[in-house]
């Protein structure tokens, strides 16, 4: 299989390899190409995902969501304003422009989840694209406008089945930030990004164990608010174990 790659020839980068002793013929992947390889993987080796999300860096890439739709892999990836798709009115389509002249009410205002300072509430709204394609799929761009802000406007592709909502494109999109804080996280708790390496072996060893020390103490914070929760609830009444009606 094809992998696309870089070699690594730029002159500052060529300088610091060589003082790390890598030579310059070594070749490097980028991360769209290391993104890709780890789902082709997690196809191949039959690991069960419903959907692949990203940021702009790897969903502008037109390759890359085409060769997720045929695999048949829902995907909702960010991308730049800059992005064209297929319309009924043209071929390249500019994202940016499909939303101008939308009506108003076609804007909802949703929270996409929550964030360190509470929950992520933006305006979205979402335009059909790609007419031509299977029944049972659709094709969508969203954009996801500030509410204090209204000129910032971010956007979305999207393959999907044929039922999926507004609400759950939406959901998937702001998905992405629990990983990203996740990540956050364990290199100010546990050090991820606190190595000092030259070779695979030794970084892959080293986040593996920084991951497994987060999610233990991910699992001990979780055992600790559940026991909290415990001795702060009120003891239950002899008759609320008794089944009622909310009619």
């Amino acid at each position: 299989m094809q992998t696309c790659r870089v070699t690594c020839t730029d002159e500052v980068f060529g300088k610091r390899s060589r003082r790390a002793g890598i030579d310059d013929s070594v070749a490097f992947e980028t991360k769209v190409a290391m993104a890709k390889e780890m789902i082709r993987r997690a196809i191949r080796d039959k690991i069960p995902f419903g959907w692949v999300t990203a940021d702009a860096a790897y969903g502008f890439s037109k390759g890359w969501r085409s060769e997720l739709e045929q695999a048949d892999v829902f995907h909702v990836m960010a991308t730049t304003r800059h992005d064209t798709v297929v319309t009924r009115w043209a071929i390249d389509h500019p994202v940016h422009d499909l939303f101008p002249g939308l009506p108003r009410q076609k804007w909802k205002r949703r929270s996409c989840g929550e964030g360190a300072h509470g929950r992520r509430i933006y305006d979205w709204a979402r335009v059909e694209v790609r007419p031509w394609h299977r029944e049972d799929r659709r094709h969508w761009v969203l954009a996801r406008r500030s509410v204090s802000r209204p000129e910032e406007i971010s956007y979305y592709i999207a393959y999907c089945p044929a039922g999926a909502t507004l609400d759950e494109l939406i959901r998937i999109a702001g998905s992405r930030w629990a990983v990203e804080e996740c990540f956050q996280t364990a290199k100010q708790e546990c050090g991820l990004d606190d190595y000092q390496v030259r070779r695979y072996p030794g970084r892959h060893r080293h986040m593996t164990l920084a991951m497994a020390a987060h999610a233990c103490l991910t699992i001990l914070r979780a055992r600790e608010l559940d026991a909290g929760k415990a001795e702060t609830d009120p003891p239950s009444s002899s008759t609320s174990a008794s089944p009622r009606s909310d009619a």
